[in-house]
């Protein structure tokens, strides 16, 4: 494979040199607008959601419906982290859950507040992020080696989904309005919770983010220690519109005494018609054991199994990883075939980049995989955004696609890439000998900052969903130089950025468009809105 690398327009350095705008309030709930001592006006109700939840949709296809302003400041900015988690080294390997936006600019913002992880939810005007409103949630995060995600969903008719202590969902009315009704339901009963809350707050824990669909059912994972007062096991919760909900165990959908629960931060992905939803589940993490798992296709109304596939290297054929410091999630095409992102068994093959796995609709078809796998969720490009493209498919994926540098592995030169799921190169990536058929690359950009640790090396993009915008031919990438980019794909250029700081080592991150165009990302703690 030949590694192309592209030039920044002219018109970047002096992009870069934006300053961060102001900062949001910490102030109760309702906050006060900027110099008139009254709570700003709650917008007008504008339809559905622009970005319900992760990767913005229930197939997670991150495309924008707005124009992206142009990447000229940033507008305003808040803190999703109050006491961020650092390491001695100065890396924050947690996971933040991605805002969300109503259909009328109100950004939903998660916000961790205490250094043991209590979480709050910020309602923000889109405009100049003025607090609107504010909801504090009890949830317990999970255990795992990267601190979990926090992540909300928001339905069509304005109702937000908190996760909650217990397994339990906060569910607060009219998002964009500062009066909004809460009540909490607990999807194995709420006379059940009631009875042992101290005990269920800490056996059962959401561990995924919450998925919505079009009818306004919520879907998510959850662990249970065994023996807990609700009777439940570790599996997938549906919660219905009106309440209801129904549940299945890992061990019954799986009959695999290996697989312990869904993996950690995979959100559960939604079928184009609404009637299948597909999730990943794992081993436990055992010290020299490979996190083994399935990717499950479920009966979207009843959760009942449809078809099960193990989850396999394409190298070698066996068991993949599926690390709970990932935050890969399946993403539904627009032709419904399905991809899920896995490790190699051994950390350090395929230079730590991982596989996206590809199969058809009910995942009996294993299909051309993608030469990058390792926490990212693809997004959905539609081919006509690459005017020179003359394959056959009618869209394409962004991925990250970095290539990590240390013994055994890469050499640093970490880029990402738009790949033909229907075109097959050789993957550049495997020993001599062990050759496998990869996705064909349509588009590859380098970093553009070297890497001081790295001798040839670039920074890493900072990408585990990344945001298209057909309107203007372009993707909004985050790279952990600090800078936001806008890569134009009809140029193949990295045409603007932003710069949000100076860049620290970090869990990938979500970027997200308001109906505006406002471009919202998160780089060392800090949610920035930018644009013009």
């Amino acid at each position: 494979m030949t590694t192309r690398r592209f030039a920044l327009l002219t018109t970047l350095s002096g992009l870069l040199q934006a300053a961060c705008g102001g900062g949001g309030s910490d102030s109760p709930t309702p906050a006060p607008a900027p110099g008139t001592g009254t709570v700003p006006p709650a917008p007008p109700a504008a339809g559905p959601p622009v970005w319900s939840g992760h990767a913005g949709n229930a197939q997670h296809t991150a495309l924008s419906a707005a124009a992206t302003q142009p990447l000229n400041r940033i507008v305003w900015s808040t803190p999703v982290d109050l006491v961020p988690p650092y390491r001695s080294s100065g890396s924050l390997l947690i996971h933040y859950g991605s805002p969300l936006v109503t259909g009328a600019g109100t950004l939903l913002v998660p916000v961790k507040t205490t250094s043991t992880g209590n979480f709050r939810v910020e309602a923000r005007r889109g405009s100049d992020g003025a607090l609107v409103w504010q909801l504090d949630s009890d949830y317990v995060l999970p255990a795992s080696s990267w601190t979990p995600s926090f992540n909300l969903a928001v339905d069509a008719n304005n109702r937000l989904y908190v996760p909650a202590a217990g397994g339990r969902l906060r569910v607060r009315e009219q998002a964009d309005s500062n009066a909004g009704s809460v009540r909490t339901l607990a999807f194995y009963g709420d006379a059940v919770y009631a009875a042992s809350a101290a005990e269920l707050n800490t056996q059962v824990l959401i561990n995924t983010p919450l998925t919505v669909d079009a009818a306004g059912n919520v879907y998510f994972g959850f662990i249970a220690t065994p023996g807990n007062a609700a009777r439940l096991s570790s599996g997938i919760a549906r919660v219905a519109a009106d309440g209801s909900a129904v549940w299945r165990g890992v061990f019954e959908l799986t009959a695999d005494t290996a697989i312990a629960k869904p993996a950690m931060n995979c959100a559960p992905a939604l079928s184009n018609d609404g009637q299948t939803v597909y999730i990943a589940v794992n081993a436990n993490p055992v010290s020299g054991v490979v996190q083994s798992g399935y990717l499950l296709a479920l009966d979207a109304t009843t959760l009942a199994l449809r078809t099960r596939q193990a989850l396999r290297e394409p190298r070698t054929g066996v068991a993949a990883r599926i690390s709970d410091s990932s935050s890969a999630s399946p993403t539904v095409g627009p032709d419904g075939d399905v991809y899920y992102g896995v490790l190699d068994g051994t950390r350090d093959d395929h230079n730590g980049r991982g596989w996206l796995l590809h199969f058809d609709a009910m995942l009996g078809t294993v299909k051309t995989p993608g030469s990058f796998g390792w926490d990212d969720t693809p997004s959905i490009v539609p081919a006509a955004m690459v005017p020179d493209y003359t394959g056959t498919s009618s869209y394409l994926l962004l991925v990250k696609y970095n290539n990590y540098y240390g013994a055994g592995r890469g050499d640093g030169r970490n880029q990402m890439a738009v790949l033909d799921p229907q075109g097959t190169q050789a993957d550049a990536y495997t020993p001599a000998g062990a050759q496998v058929t990869v996705m064909k690359e349509v588009r590859v950009v380098t970093g553009p900052t070297p890497d001081p640790g790295t001798v040839g090396g670039v920074r890493e993009w900072c990408v585990n969903t990344a945001a298209v915008d057909p309107a203007t031919n372009s993707v909004l990438v985050n790279n952990e130089d600090g800078v936001l980019y806008r890569w134009h794909l009809q140029s193949n250029t990295l045409s603007e950025g932003v710069r949000m700081n100076a860049g620290v080592g970090q869990a990938y991150t979500a970027t997200v468009v308001g109906p505006d165009g406002l471009v919202y990302a998160i780089n060392n703690a800090q949610l920035h809105a930018v644009g013009r």
